[in-house]
């Protein structure tokens, strides 16, 4: 097997920002093929209901489905899948879903107010969402910690309604991902996929409820449904292909360091692994460490593949400039495998979760760690944050004027009003003065 050539980049390069610009560019373009067969699917699915579920499940996924009631699953077949569970899954679902919602409990937001002195009162009123929408990928490619990573802070923030869609091809289940949805609380459970289910979460059939915000991954036609359909529903987030970035100052097993850049590489071709090291033999024992490594993966191929096309080592000058190259990417997971990862955590402004010190691989946190796995991706964290019960709380502000409080306000607002000529407005504000 020929050794992987990693692109190396070098800080003091005056090309490097260019360089780093175009290891870093994904091209997220619309197919439009894609979209306009995706918009079809959804005005079928608003039109005919069931019947387009029925038909599109039976075409895509190779069932024999006659009615809409086939299509859910009843939480027997939930609690079934969980009680067949082997031991050691059993117990490793538990107590990954015992931890995200202990740590999920810690990010509910709470109402709030304040009185003025002439007793007007404001404030803000925290409320869950009526109904969310959950999508999990089906058949072999089953997830269930993703099932886990969705639908629990959904339930801590006190959702009155989760909807599971789950596609089934040829009629295949997974029992672990039925059996985390049954631990994770979720309501009820419908098996179709794609675009269709993206369509029925959003507009709702005669039997899929419609919901306030779809959560989960899928493929490119389940991520271009969720972005054709937002405004209709909330979503959580157009994902991109999964991100490792990880600073590393020399001392950590070369060994580890690369196992952490396949964890992400192993996704697929398009994934992205990054090493930043201000040591340049640490880069070349790594370097070597790929390579001893890499015939032993069963996805060695998808591993070279990401790596030559997507992967980088950067040598650059110190942590802190290592810092500074970690804020301009803004990774999915930045780890910060350093002798000292608190004082480096300090300078990181831009990451969607950061691991710590040289005994926290990513992958820990794709399952057990706690907090979300469901991260920014493509630079995203620049201004977007990590899946959380946040994500189904709603904020409404609360105003209640006292007549003292009416009365200056209608001042206000009345000679602000007239500015915008808006007479409507200030008239309705100076009743009250």
């Amino acid at each position: 097997m020929t050794a992987i050539d990693m692109l190396r980049l070098d800080s003091t390069s005056p090309d490097f920002a260019r360089d780093l610009r175009q290891r870093l560019a994904w091209d997220a373009s619309d197919d439009l093929d894609i979209h306009q067969r995706v918009l079809e699917i959804i005005a079928n699915v608003r039109k005919h209901g069931d019947q387009a579920l029925i038909d599109y499940t039976n075409r895509f996924d190779r069932t024999d489905f006659k009615t809409a009631g086939e299509l859910e699953l009843d939480k027997a077949a939930l609690k079934q899948a969980w009680d067949s569970l082997p031991a050691d899954q059993a117990q490793a679902l538990q107590t990954a879903a015992e931890r995200v919602r202990a740590y999920a409990e810690q990010q509910k937001l709470q109402s709030w107010q304040f009185t003025e002195a002439d007793g007007t009162v404001l404030g803000q009123k925290v409320t869950p969402l009526d109904k969310a929408g959950l999508y999990v990928p089906g058949g072999k490619a089953a997830y269930p910690s993703s099932v886990l990573m969705n639908a629990i802070p959904a339930k801590v923030a006190g959702v009155g309604e989760l909807i599971m869609v789950v596609p089934t091809p040829g009629g295949e289940t997974n029992a672990m991902v039925l059996a985390a949805a049954y631990i994770a609380g979720v309501d009820r459970v419908f098996t179709i996929g794609g675009a269709q289910a993206v369509a029925a979460l959003a507009y709702g059939s005669e039997t899929v409820p419609a919901v306030d915000k779809i959560v989960g991954p899928g493929n490119i036609y389940v991520a271009t449904a969720k972005k054709l359909v937002f405004g209709q529903v909330g979503i959580d987030m157009i994902a991109g292909p999964s991100e490792i970035l990880i600073i590393c100052d020399g001392r950590t097993n070369p060994d580890w360091i690369a196992m952490d850049l396949f964890s992400q590489a192993e996704h697929d071709e398009n994934a992205q692994s990054i090493l930043i090291s201000d040591n340049a033999e640490f880069l070349d024992q790594v370097a070597a460490s790929i390579n001893k490594l890499l015939p032993e993966m069963e996805r060695s191929e998808i591993i070279r593949a990401s790596l030559s096309g997507r992967g980088a080592f950067i040598k650059v000058a110190n942590l802190s400039e290592a810092a500074e190259v970690a804020n301009r990417i803004a990774p999915e997971h930045l780890e910060l495998s350093v002798a000292d990862p608190e004082a480096l955590a300090a300078q990181i402004r831009n990451a969607g979760a950061i691991f710590m010190g040289r005994y926290t691989a990513e992958a820990l946190g794709d399952y057990c760690a706690g907090p979300n796995h469901v991260l920014p991706t493509s630079s995203t964290a620049r201004y977007s944050s990590p899946l959380g019960v946040y994500d189904f709380q709603k904020r409404s502000s609360l105003i209640n004027c006292s007549a003292a409080g009416a009365s200056e306000l209608g001042k206000i607002a009345s000679i602000l009003a007239r500015g915008e000529s808006l007479t409507a407005h200030a008239r309705s504000a100076e009743y009250r003065i």
